[in-house]
């Protein structure tokens, strides 16, 4: 017999060589029948695996993670099979499962694919999916592996191949195709029910430049054709909201050629908007005992020795400044941490003085690959939220905690409501990627799960994901499309204080050295915005939009009111414009609307007669008409339900 531990702590005992699939009927049919794949010690299964050990076993069905992921990658092989059927002596290399659906790479030599291809590929995908044909793993030796791929001449899978051991090496049977895989399937073809074809594009093998250029065809499935169809109206909706066309239409920011690619500039509106979010912060930062700092642009090459940025990131760096001094080199700020531990070492300090918290929005730049560059999301030059906390070791957990809720205050005040928060540890596979030793890193991994499981936060653990120089929670937070984006970040690192050499006098009078917290509840102004822009499709909470009113006289007859309620509103802070221009209410109306205005207010010879306004909202409509204080006081009412200062 062996004993199968269950995600709730639940262990039960099966024969062995009992299945994942016997498990889940173990617990209910009607659960089994959604069951597509499983998970054993780590190691994605198909549900017909044997299990023979003892061991923690998940079972995934679509609404999981790790059920997409098999469903998508199984999904792969399926159009490997249907494009072959098209191309015959197209060279397949990897078809992976991606955030939404998946991708398949092939070389297809003098053959072309395009979209007028698709709905041929569908149709004979979804032929193939309904013959039910299961997925089945072998293994082959390394020798045999070669020499099927040697006969075919793809040099991909002998690549491939070449760099595994003999042993490992397994193969994927469904229908009469197969492929070079490493496992991690659903039962069958025939639970995929939907299928689009979303694009095809070229990729270099390997992602190297260097190497042949590839057809990759992305695709996405569904067991049920309903899904497919929503998350078709959501991707139409998202290209309405794509922040991009956003940021024109409502003149936030532009990009420039002559500028440079990644690099972008901020219109009047756009600067403004971003100066709110960073009064909004600062104002919050302060109550928490913040204090802001200002630091260069630029460094020495050797201040991003010492904090070992230049070891990890220099190749992928803006290359370095040279001055006319002989060997003086500066690089563009890549990070703010390390001038920030330059800030702390301007004086000594003692426990007493801790902890010390600095602030600033520093502007930093890392070399995007141009083709990797979308928008405000994935920039060359960027601002961060950023501050640096010094603390003692007894002080790292109230200091984390109270950093969780300053994030949480941000989210709740732009209206991110659904997030969760992620562990970002070490890739144990792979210690040279970090800065630092085993034991550091395991104190500062350990405090942050500690702090994140007594703030009550719904949090899972990402291997591989940590910064090089220390574990971080990330906060994944998904917009009103349901789709997920990293946002604010929260850092330990107990390597930067070494390699600065930075210490304060304990109460013993001996030198001590501080952690450092990391943090950044936007992550940056650039992404945030963005975000924000699609979250909201345009339509920002009140106190922070660009323009909260737009007063329409309907003719000029009516200026000097106009003027009056402009200064009225404008005397209590309220941001509005006029229209004056010589056009038709009703355009005035449908142009504020497309602005995206949150209020309207028309004005004309009643509304002079009465010292009123005639009010409408956008997206809402006629609200009636108000007196110009009872209006004022709408608008203060409105802004102060959505921005509850921090406590």
């Amino acid at each position: 017999m062996i004993h199968i531990t269950l995600p709730d702590g639940n262990v039960k005992e099966f024969e062995k060589n009992s299945t994942p699939m016997d498990v889940a009927k173990s617990i209910s049919e009607g659960f089994a029948r959604n069951v597509i794949s499983a998970n054993f010690n780590g190691t994605t299964i198909e549900t017909t695996t044997l299990l023979t050990t003892d061991g923690s076993l998940i079972l995934y069905t679509f609404n999981d993670d790790g059920g997409k992921k098999a469903f998508w990658h199984s999904s792969a092989h399926v159009l490997a099979e249907t494009i072959l059927s098209f191309h015959p002596n197209a060279k397949l290399t990897i078809g992976p499962a991606i955030d939404n659906g998946f991708y398949y790479d092939l070389d297809l030599g003098d053959e072309t694919l395009s979209e007028k291809d698709f709905p041929a590929l569908e149709k004979k995908f979804l032929e193939i999916a309904r013959g039910k044909h299961e997925f089945s793993m072998r293994s082959v030796s390394k020798a045999d592996a070669l020499s099927l791929y040697k006969e075919e001449n793809n040099e991909y899978k002998v690549e491939l191949i070449e760099n595994l051991t003999d042993g490992d090496i397994t193969f994927c049977d469904h229908s009469n195709f197969t492929d070079l895989c490493r496992g991690g399937h659903i039962p069958n073809t025939g639970i995929i029910k939907a299928i689009k074809i979303m694009n095809v594009a070229g990729a270099y093998w390997r992602g190297d430049e260097k190497n042949n250029q590839l057809t990759r065809v992305y695709g996405i499935s569904f067991p049920k054709q309903k899904m497919l169809t929503e998350y078709l109206e959501v991707l139409e909706e998202a290209k309405k909201r794509d922040h991009r066309k956003l940021g024109k239409e409502l003149e936030l920011f532009t990009f420039s050629q002559k500028v440079g690619q990644g690099l972008p500039l901020w219109l009047p509106k756009g600067a403004a908007l971003r100066g709110r979010l960073e009064d909004f912060l600062k104002k919050a930062q302060k109550k928490a005992g913040y204090e802001m700092v200002m630091t260069p642009h630029i460094g020495q090459k050797e201040l991003y020795v010492t904090s070992g940025h230049y070891e990890k990131y220099g190749e992928d760096s803006f290359q370095a400044i040279k001055t006319p001094k002989m060997d003086e080199e500066f690089l563009l700020k890549p990070m703010n941490c390390p001038h920030h531990c330059e800030v702390y070492n301007f004086k000594p300090y003692s426990y007493k003085d801790l902890p010390k918290r600095f602030a600033e929005f520093g502007t930093v730049y890392r070399y995007e690959q141009s083709g990797e560059l979308h928008g405000l999301t994935r920039v060359r030059g960027f601002t961060q939220d950023d501050a640096h906390i010094f603390c003692t070791p007894e002080q790292l957990d109230q200091e984390f905690k109270e950093v969780i809720d300053l994030v949480l205050y941000v989210f709740g005040s732009l209206g991110f409501e659904n997030f969760t928060a992620q562990v970002s540890v070490r890739d144990p596979e792979n210690p040279d990627k970090y800065i630092g030793d085993v034991a550091t890193w395991d104190i500062a991994e350990n405090a942050i799960i500690s702090a994140a499981k007594d703030k009550g936060l719904d949090f899972v653990i990402e291997e591989g994901e940590a910064a090089f120089y220390g574990p971080k929670l990330d906060f994944m937070v998904k917009d009103a499309l349901g789709r997920s984006w990293q946002l604010g970040t929260i850092q330990v690192d107990y390597n930067l204080p070494k390699r600065f050499d930075l210490t304060y006098k304990g109460s013993d009078n001996q030198s001590h050295r501080p952690v450092m917290i990391h943090r950044a509840p936007f992550g940056s102004m650039e992404r945030f915005i963005a975000v924000l822009l699609e979250h909201t499709g345009g339509n920002f909470p009140l106190w922070l939009t660009p323009d909260q009113v737009i007063i329409l006289p309907i003719s000029e007859k009516y200026e000097k009111y106009t003027e009056k309620v402009l200064n009225l509103l404008e005397n209590s802070e309220i941001r509005a414009l006029v229209d004056s221009r010589n056009e038709k209410t009703g355009r005035k109306i449908r142009d504020a609307e497309v602005s995206k205005i949150p209020f309207m207010v028309i004005v004309g010879e009643k509304e002079e007669q009465d010292g009123t306004v005639s009010v409408r909202k956008h997206g809402e409509g006629d609200l009636g008409t108000f007196t110009i204080e009872e209006f004022i006081s709408l608008i203060q009412n409105e802004v102060s339900k959505t921005l509850v200062p921090f406590k």
